[in-house]
């Protein structure tokens, strides 16, 4: 199956994150790697989707869509990294 870059995950997580979430990185569980998410390996199917380490290949997330229903899973990931704008004041 061909894979698209992370950015094809935009949409679908812009109803669980009220920023653009390809732009935070992301450490993965498994060879530490840490990279923005829209570096990530995407594979779509009828099934879902699920994101991929682009050095590793372990599965960083997966999300699966069903009518008014929604799942995502994150557990290829130890931590997300999003950067803030500053405080004013």
């Amino acid at each position: 199956m061909e894979h698209v870059d992370g950015n094809a995950i935009a949409g679908p997580l812009a109803e669980f994150f009220a920023f653009d979430v390809t732009t935070a990185t992301g450490r993965c569980v498994g060879c530490g790697s840490i990279a923005e998410l829209a570096r990530a390996m995407v594979y779509r199917s009828g099934a879902g989707t699920v994101v991929r380490c682009s050095t590793c290949d372990t599965v960083l997330a997966t999300l699966v869509e069903s009518g008014d229903r929604a799942w995502i899973g994150l557990r290829g990931m130890s931590a997300i990294e999003v950067r803030r704008a500053p405080s004013a004041g």
